[in-house]
């Protein structure tokens, strides 16, 4: 595990929401994870983890909960904010470990969507991911605020964002919604654009 806290520099070059991010190759994951008793939770943990030699950090994380032996009897929330969106393979990982924890709910905010340049498996990922149940989204200034003064060591600085920030989080989201449309909704939407003319 590292410091509960990241600095400010590393937050802000590797969650910026950066329509082409090259050269940010590894993934942050800042982790809150609560217990659900009825219509109030409690905090059990929070910080970050990123990539570590030959292991995403989405495995990382999963490792580290299996390790806490969950109570099946209660509720628990976990929510990520990720610097990129989950690899298919650890989308596949992360569906598996949500089905064998069915009282366990995630919730995913991402800074930027990953495709590897060799497969196009990465929507197909997220699409499973999504039917397993995890809350998909990208990150928005709101969710960057959050981050900014929970887990970042901020030095009670205001969160200011970037230039192109709140545009770049609107395409990344349109761009996720289409992923995550039903395949037959797509072709509707295709055979609704060719009527159009567009």
């Amino acid at each position: 595990m590292d410091s509960i806290l990241m600095q400010r520099r590393l937050f802000l070059y590797n969650f910026r929401n950066l329509r082409k991010a090259k050269g940010r190759r590894e993934t942050y994951l800042c982790y809150v994870v609560k217990r659900r008793d009825s219509a109030t939770s409690c905090s059990l943990d929070f910080g970050y983890l990123r990539n570590q030699m030959g292991c995403h950090v989405e495995v990382l994380f999963l490792r580290y909960i299996a390790a806490w032996d969950l109570d099946p009897g209660r509720c628990y929330r976990i929510t990520w904010f990720t610097s990129w969106s989950p690899c298919y393979d650890c989308a596949q990982h992360i569906a598996n470990f949500l089905r064998s924890y069915p009282n366990l709910t995630l919730r995913i905010f991402m800074a930027r969507l990953y495709f590897c340049e060799d497969r196009k498996a990465e929507p197909e990922g997220l699409r499973r991911l999504h039917k397993a149940g995890a809350q998909i989204a990208i990150m928005t200034f709101k969710d960057y605020f959050y981050c900014w003064n929970t887990f970042v060591e901020n030095r009670e600085q205001t969160f200011k964002g970037w230039e192109g920030l709140h545009e770049n989080s609107v395409h990344l989201a349109r761009k996720l919604r289409r992923i995550l449309l039903p395949l037959y909704e797509v072709d509707d939407l295709q055979d609704a654009f060719k009527i159009l003319g567009l």
